[in-house]
């Protein structure tokens, strides 16, 4: 996503501005062009000389200094830039943004950009809190500005109030929201699930899979990078969600499916990655099996589950246009998908061998055949997980009509 993307990184003058070279790195680690303004302020916090020697660029801070290609600084970086990140942004920039004061670089710069602008707060807990402030942050985020926290956490001075920095992590994934508003997508509803399901045994035991989440994660991910409006429906998993979607935790198939059946509803597409647990007990215990009660066998009764992707596929949303789902199979890879793509009335079905060691659950990479309902077949070579998501989004992109 910032691969020969131009990140222009704001850094004003505030004890959080240590953490911006973090950003940067992140930023120039990812592929984009990362310039660099700061205040005066800023530079009594961090020298000009870390980011210099991180990004192998100038600085700039003057606001008339020239560049090499004879513009003024403000405007050659506010022309070249796709975003403009202020982090952190302390409480007087942000007063000064919201009223169109420009008196600096950074603040020159952002009047002078048309790209999106993501603004990270820092200050003390009592200067966010202020009507001037909240008032100031309003007017940005009307404008169309993508505020990002301040979070909860340690002040500098001591306790522990709203005004810390958010984390990089947040930072970099709200700059990736922003860099993808205007994708195809845009104006779409997306619905992914992700992730397994745990039906319980007794109170401490339950029947699980394999799926750690990661496919549906990276599909999300992928979806909101084109402009997308994404709900992910999510099983227990390790990983952090992508920033910008919003996010319904489920542990059971029934919970999962209560929440798909809702969530379909207003939904232009429905990815189904996630790996529903196809039994359950039915009768789980009220209280923990004790292995004398078992003996040396226990023989569970297991129930079948429904079949949830089928049920949205008998019964669609009027508005759901497109609907996916995943073949995870250990043997006839292809026959097995292309009963599943009939019997479950799918329009795309992703299929993959996940007894192979470098694909499927719990590894970073797949191979995938995507088969559609229209008799195509498209066979993916061994590539990471998030090339792959990208492929399956603009399949259904254009399973929506629009372009990639």
């Amino acid at each position: 996503m910032f691969s020969g993307k131009n990140v222009v990184l704001c850094v004003t003058g505030g004890i959080a501005a240590y953490k911006a070279a973090e950003l940067a790195r992140r930023f120039f680690k990812a592929g984009a062009r990362v310039d660099v303004i700061m205040t005066e302020a800023a530079t009594q916090f961090i020298t000009p000389l870390t980011f210099q020697s991180l990004l192998h660029t100038p600085v700039a801070i003057d606001m008339f200094e020239l560049r090499t290609d004879m513009e003024i600084g403000h405007v050659a970086l506010a022309k070249r830039a796709d975003v403009i990140v202020v982090a952190p942004a302390t409480a007087n920039t942000i007063a000064k943004m919201s009223c169109g004061v420009a008196d600096n670089m950074v603040t020159t710069t952002v009047l002078a950009a048309k790209c999106p602008v993501v603004v990270a707060p820092a200050m003390n807990d009592n200067m966010w809190t202020h009507p001037a402030t909240q008032e100031n942050v309003d007017r940005l985020r009307r404008r169309g500005a993508l505020v990002v926290g301040p979070a909860v956490g340690l002040l500098a001075e001591g306790g522990v109030g709203e005004g810390r920095l958010a984390e990089v992590d947040d930072i970099v994934g709200a700059t990736r929201l922003a860099l993808g508003g205007h994708g195809s997508l845009q104006g779409r509803r997306l619905l992914v699930t992700a992730g397994s399901t745990r039906e319980p045994l007794d109170p401490v035991r339950f029947i699980s899979n394999r799926s750690s989440g990661k496919m549906g994660y990276a599909i999300a991910q992928a979806a909101l990078d084109r402009g997308a409006e994404v709900t992910l429906i999510t099983g227990p998993v390790s990983i952090a969600p992508p920033y910008g979607a919003k996010v319904i935790s489920v542990l059971s198939v029934a919970d999962l499916r209560v929440a798909l059946h809702e969530e379909s509803q207003r939904s232009d597409a429905l990815i189904m990655a996630a790996a529903p647990v196809d039994f359950r007990a039915e009768q789980p215990a009220t209280s923990k099996i004790k292995k004398e009660e078992t003996g040396d066998r226990w023989t569970p009764v297991l129930v079948r589950n429904p079949d949830l992707v089928a049920e949205i596929g008998a019964r669609r949303p009027e508005r759901l246009k497109v609907l996916v789902g995943f073949a995870a199979e250990t043997d006839d890879l292809l026959a097995n998908a292309e009963a599943k793509l009939r019997a479950k009335a799918l329009d795309l079905i992703v299929a993959n061998d996940v007894s192979a060691t470098d694909a499927g659950f719990e590894v970073d990479t797949n191979r995938v055949t995507m088969l559609g309902a229209d008799g195509s077949r498209e066979s993916l070579p061994l590539m990471s997980k998030d090339e792959v998501a990208a492929r399956i989004v603009d399949r259904v992109a254009a399973e929506l009509g629009l372009g990639s």
